[in-house]
């Protein structure tokens, strides 16, 4: 009887031991995978502190390298809000301006001024973000098929889809991040090297007479 609840004992040890090891191996290392297959930017933009009605729907398109071999990391993130631009846009802006995002302003001349929408650009270490929340895509399909020349987008059924304008409220957000060191924008553009730029020389006159025309035959 003893030595069966010895036997026992040990048991329950080496069982209790093994599962330890596991826990505490396993779960550090599944968290580790985890956080090295998450993009850190995408992480960064989960954590902003944007209301609840600002952040619908989202959804994360990315190309390129993440160590920048070859071509660096785009990242892109489309979200639905369900209030208007104007307000979707303060809502972003402070809270881009919490997580330590500067604006750049007077650097994203690129993007031409509209009423129905509002864009600016941002920068925080080695990335710049550009921020365009602009009207409801349903409202932008909307305007697009008054226009004759627009094609008009068929649904699955293959029907010309109509949208409800009590239904076309919010606004849409894009966010886009790349990294600074491939965004020409802000950069100066770098000075001519005197030395390296050569002077046409004026032109001398002698009496050489290669510079004379030759006689034609007689």
């Amino acid at each position: 009887m003893r030595r069966q609840m010895r036997a026992k004992r040990r048991l329950r040890v080496l069982t209790l031991s093994v599962l330890s090891v596991l826990v505490l191996g396993l779960l550090p290392l599944f968290f580790g995978v985890r956080s090295a297959m998450k993009d850190p930017v995408f992480t960064s933009l989960d954590s902003l502190n944007v209301p609840g009605w600002a952040d619908q729907q989202s959804e994360d398109v990315s190309a390129g390298s993440r160590w920048c071999f070859i071509d660096c990391r785009f990242r892109e993130r489309t979200v639905q809000s369900e209030k208007a631009f104007g307000e979707t846009a303060t809502a972003y802006a402070s809270a881009l301006s919490s997580a330590g995002w500067k604006p750049l302003d007077g650097k994203c001349t690129d993007q031409p001024a509209t009423t129905e929408g509002k864009y600016t650009c941002w920068q925080r270490d080695e990335f710049t973000l550009d921020l365009w929340v602009r009207i409801p895509e349903c409202a932008v399909d909307a305007v697009a098929a008054q226009d004759p020349d627009a094609v008009p987008s068929l649904g699955p059924d293959g029907v010309v889809e109509t949208v409800d304008p009590s239904k076309c409220t919010g606004s849409t957000v894009s966010i886009k991040v790349q990294n600074a060191v491939t965004d020409p924008r802000g950069k100066a553009e770098p000075a001519d090297n005197p030395s390296l730029v050569g002077e046409t020389p004026d032109p001398v006159l002698t009496n050489d007479p290669l510079l004379e025309p030759t006689p034609s035959a007689s």
